[in-house]
């Protein structure tokens, strides 16, 4: 029997001694590769803070102490003690465990976090409410180094400073995000780490924190000890510790941006065991500006800690120079950023995750939009084909974004359109733009396609009918061209079909042209449907005798999905959509 055979609950792990507790980090880490090998996950920042979670557990009393992870990205371990050792093998699947914590599965889970740099501020909340109920038990803050970067983790430690309360705040310091850090702090860091945690400034204590340095964070009892002295303290404390991101798998200790996160893998060599060899967004992304860059150096792009979106692997990095900017995992910074890069004359593109993005909102309304700065954005994953999981959903962008004024909101369906679209979101001056990178596999029609997209709220009529009209957004394309072609089969009828290529205004003139032959006018997007795209269209057509019907989703949190299923439950398959539309003729 292994020692993780024993080890069921926080409780278990109390009564191991230090040489137990070794070896119960090596069974955890067998059971982290084993697992992500066959799941994919996270992989390099969870191997690095098994100690760490262990000796959290050891000292404290979950959940009577409450422990909040940041992000969620290095909660595996914590899950294996807290009772879900049995279904980690179901890691981020269906029905199964979630790769980031959850209140739902365990009473050990504070919250639901997938979004960086908020540990802090919940913890403090926590703090000021046991501080109101007068009721004991620590409050634990988890955030790595990469989530510092994020201005609201020090909003925190600002009101951390002014409790009177004990809280802890673990930083794990691995001196890497998912790439490299970026930013002044990280002097301050590094300088910690090389003074054995002395260093003529400290940004804890100059936040009125106290402070106490782990310089082996992969040594159990260095920890244990660490978090005994800070245990009962009756002040908020930092407890400053280094790691090895990657630790004990060879492959993520020598290459640790590549395993950050890592597809399904071959445990004796590295290599994953699904290979995609078509074409990416990100990567014809970075191809062109690269090409770009070469040619104007006023042309740059941003990134806020996730420069590989945009297809800017660590080569690609370094040929762009000083025309490729990664501000860490600070979304709203960047978004503000490319607004003053514009207005001094720049070109900037800030590629970002849909999922991201929500965290920008304020910015490119009052920084961008107001301003009317010619800021380009690609939105990558805005899709229900991008990330599944509840607290990285793609599918409320259309609604967030396209009712900001003065911001165009372009969706391509193809390739050509893609890279059309964001060139002139580049080099035009006149608007912001946002392109919605389409989601699925690549898909090039080889068809000609203009270059300017001035003509703002022009929709594409791609084929010519009558009776009924398929509006058809973006990723759903290719989608309305199927169901187009069942209601023609099914009805002898062929349907109008149009691509509008701008999310955010109608083609008035179209759409009132269309009330002369067409009864039926439906719409298809990727993404909910309450204050989407679709309801623009049904709007317009309110008070007249063409009816309308809207596809897309429910507004809810969906959580680790299969595809295949959701479309189907939400009538977006081509057979459901010709039926649902002709069920509408009689």
């Amino acid at each position: 029997m292994s020692v993780l055979d024993r080890v069921n609950s926080p409780k278990d792990l109390k009564k191991l001694n230090d040489k137990e507790l070794e070896v119960l980090c090596e069974d955890i880490r067998e059971l982290l590769i084993n697992t992500v090998s066959k799941t994919g996950g996270h992989l390099a920042s969870n191997l690095g803070v098994v100690e760490l979670t262990v000796a959290m557990h050891k000292v404290f009393n979950s959940p009577v102490d409450q422990i909040v992870f940041d992000v969620g990205h290095q909660c595996y371990t914590h899950k294996i003690l807290t009772g879900r050792k049995d279904k980690f093998e179901t890691l981020r699947t269906e029905g199964g465990i979630s790769g980031f914590t959850r209140p739902v599965e365990s009473e050990h889970d504070i919250f639901s976090s997938g979004h960086s740099s908020t540990s802090i501020s919940a913890a403090v909340g926590l703090a000021r409410a046991k501080q109101i109920k007068g009721e004991k038990g620590k409050v634990v803050a988890v955030i790595g180094d990469g989530s510092m970067t994020g201005g609201m983790a020090f909003e925190a430690l600002n009101n951390a400073g002014m409790l009177h309360k004990n809280m802890i705040v673990v930083l794990n310091d691995n001196e890497m995000s998912i790439a490299e850090n970026h930013g002044g702090m990280y002097k301050n860091l590094k300088a910690l780490r090389e003074g054995n945690g002395k260093a003529d400034t400290n940004l804890f204590t100059a936040m009125g924190l106290d402070y106490v340095f782990v310089k082996d964070g992969n040594n159990i009892e260095s920890l244990i000890a660490a978090f005994s002295k800070v245990k009962d303290s009756k002040r908020p404390v930092a407890v400053h510790i280094v790691t090895e991101k990657g630790k004990g798998l060879s492959f993520a200790e020598e290459n640790k941006e590549d395993w950050h996160w890592h597809m399904p893998f071959d445990v004796e060599t590295g290599k994953a065991k699904y290979n995609y060899d078509g074409e990416d967004y990100g990567d014809l992304t970075a191809k062109m500006l690269l090409e770009k860059m070469k040619k104007d150096e006023s042309v740059c792009v941003l990134t806020s800690g996730t420069p590989t979106v945009g297809g800017f692997w660590k080569g690609r990095r370094d040929e762009a120079g000083r025309q490729f900017i990664d501000v860490g995992i600070a979304e709203e910074n960047a978004a503000a950023m490319a607004s003053g890069i514009a207005a001094g004359g720049g070109k900037p593109l800030y590629t970002v995750y849909s999922t991201f993005i929500q965290r920008t909102y304020d910015q490119i309304s009052q920084d961008i939009c107001i301003n009317n700065s010619p800021v380009a954005i690609s939105v990558f994953a805005g899709s229900v084909y991008g990330m599944s999981d509840v607290t990285h959903l793609g599918l409320y962008d259309i609604p967030m974004l396209s009712n900001i004024p003065n911001l165009v909101y372009l969706a391509p369906a193809t390739k050509e359109e893609y890279l059309s679209m964001l060139d002139w979101a580049i080099e035009q001056n006149k608007y912001p733009v946002a392109v919605r990178v389409p989601g699925g596999a690549v898909i090039s029609d080889g068809k000609e396609v203009k270059s300017d997209w001035s003509d703002i709220n022009k929709y594409e009529i791609t084929k010519s009918g009558s009776r009924i009209a398929v509006i058809a957004l973006g990723t759903f394309y290719q989608l309305g061209e199927k169901a187009a072609k069942l209601i023609e089969e099914k009805t002898g009828t062929a349907p109008t079909l149009i691509s509008p290529h701008y999310i955010t205004g109608i083609d008035k003139d179209m759409l009132e042209d269309l009330k002369k032959n067409h009864d039926v006018v439906i719409t298809l997007e990727d993404g909910i449907l309450e204050g989407g795209f679709g309801e623009k269209i049904a709007r317009f057509y309110g008070s007249s005798d063409v009816k309308t019907l809207c596809f897309g989703l429910e507004k809810k949190f969906y959580d680790r999905y299969d595809v295949n299923e959701l479309m189907h439950k939400a009538h977006l398959t081509p057979e459901q959509i010709a039926e649902d539309t002709i069920a509408l003729l009689k």
